[in-house]
């Protein structure tokens, strides 16, 4: 069990967590019921990664695959996208601007809190193998994502870094609009560490069924989809001379010396090359073809010898690559198999096909727009899942200014919650904050006097 210092849930509570959790129907996203449940999944989600980063007993992850909970959280993972694609694209075409957008906001955000917990436990082959049929889903999740990342890249848009510089300009982003751009940032966050669930289910491709190995391979064909990360890697930009790099979910300016040192995600996806070109199983199911071997051998010129010094079992890559370049590869050994397909896409999308306008314009009615008291019950609890002791232990840097992004040493005062790093960045960004931090206050007031009262 984690440290008292950093526990957030006992392990009963979490028992009783996991046991509640549920497949809940699209139309319920955002409903009383569907609040609880996110609470539980974001509570579970940070002790599962306190867990992770003290290298302590994963207690979740055990009770996750004891109560066949799995198979749950990729259910709800696939409801949440699905959402976020057919309800929430018509939702910011309405004329539509409720009192607050946190409701909307915790929706878009609940699809991040579920690969975050799947990102931390699918390490591990035990909830890979526990998964069952729905590891289809999750692989055709993780395409999805991959190749929205490609996509985002080709057609030029980059991933915008909150750093606004004038006082109009943060005055401007409110509302719809604002919520856009988070759901924007979310979408690439959540992508890139789809990425990094694909690379550890390729870890354990041997211990899982052929029809796996047969959708990584040949129905989705994430060779050839992971040599486009390589050759236009998403997470870097290069623009008048600075070179900077998407870790850890903020953008870093990288010196020129270690230009050539690799991120944890740049790592991910040569690891899952190695693993899907190299594994034994991997050689013996993939269906060459001229266009894949030519996609393939592309990644020749980017093994130098600084990357191989990194990830030395690149090495036996780079040979495989050679040998590959003067030989047709082997015919794969096919043979008669029976695949699955994945059920959860298609049985979402079956059963709610001509509702989405529907289910749009029901749920502005009755839980985007909330009234002044559910506002701030709705601001209680996000106060209570969030608490700032908390999260102050899942910090891996020290606090950046909201404003300019530089270190900061000065803390909101009133709520807590945001760092600056002089008193003019906090002015600047007052017109912004003071919604958020009147709400939280005044959370912690009711939360005051309930323990008092």
């Amino acid at each position: 069990m984690a440290s008292d210092g950093a526990s957030i849930l006992l392990s009963s509570e979490a028992e009783a967590y996991v046991e509640s959790l549920e497949v809940i129907p699209i139309k319920d996203i955002g409903s009383p019921r569907w609040t609880k449940q996110h609470e539980y999944v974001e509570k579970l989600n940070m002790q599962a990664v306190l867990h992770a980063s003290a290298n302590e007993d994963e207690y979740i992850k055990e009770l996750l695959i004891q109560h066949e909970k799995i198979p749950v959280l990729i259910s709800d993972l696939i409801c949440s996208e699905i959402w976020q694609q057919k309800v929430f694209s018509i939702i910011k075409r309405m004329d539509f601007e409720p009192h607050t957008t946190i409701p909307l906001y915790i929706s878009l955000y609940h699809e991040a809190t579920l690969v975050n917990l799947l990102e931390t436990i699918l390490y591990h082959k035990e909830p890979c193998e526990a998964a069952a049929d729905c590891i289809l889903d999750m692989i055709d999740y993780c395409y999805r994502k991959i190749t929205y990342l490609i996509a985002r890249q080709e057609s030029g848009e980059e991933e915008e870094e909150a750093t606004p510089t004038k006082t109009s300009s943060i005055e401007e982003e409110r509302g719809m609009e604002e919520l856009k751009k988070q759901d924007r940032k979310l979408q690439f966050d959540i992508s890139i560490k789809a990425v990094s669930i694909l690379r550890y289910i390729t870890d354990h491709i041997a211990e899982l069924s052929l029809s796996v190995t047969s959708r990584i391979l040949n129905t989705n064909d994430f060779p050839c989809l992971l040599v486009q990360l390589i050759e236009n890697p998403p997470w870097t930009k290069y623009r008048n001379g600075v070179l900077k790099k998407f870790i850890d979910g903020k953008w870093h300016t990288v010196p020129s010396k270690e230009r050539m040192r690799l991120t944890k995600i740049e790592g991910q996806v040569w690891i899952a090359l190695f693993n899907l070109l190299l594994g034994p199983t991997c050689q013996e199911k993939y269906e060459f073809n001229s266009h894949n071997k030519a996609q393939i051998l592309k990644l020749r010129a980017h093994l130098s010898e600084v990357i191989l010094d990194q990830i030395p079992s690149l090495c036996d890559l780079q040979r495989y690559l050679s040998h590959l370049s003067m030989m047709d590869p082997p015919s794969s050994k096919t043979g008669l198999v029976l695949e699955q397909v994945p059920e959860v896409w298609e049985g979402i999308l079956r059963a709610n096909e001509g509702k989405w306008a529907a289910i749009a314009k029901h749920q502005v009615k009755t839980v985007f727009n909330p009234s002044a008291a559910a506002i701030r019950e709705q601001a209680r609890r996000f106060a209570e899942t969030y608490s700032l002791d908390v999260l102050e232990n899942l910090i891996t840097e020290p606090p950046k200014c909201a404003v300019c992004g530089e270190p900061a040493t000065k803390r909101c005062s009133r709520c807590q919650n945001e760092w600056y790093c002089r008193r003019e960045c906090q002015v600047q960004h007052w017109s912004k904050h003071k919604q958020a931090c009147q709400l939280i206050t005044a959370s912690h007031t009711i939360k005051t006097n309930d323990k008092t009262s």
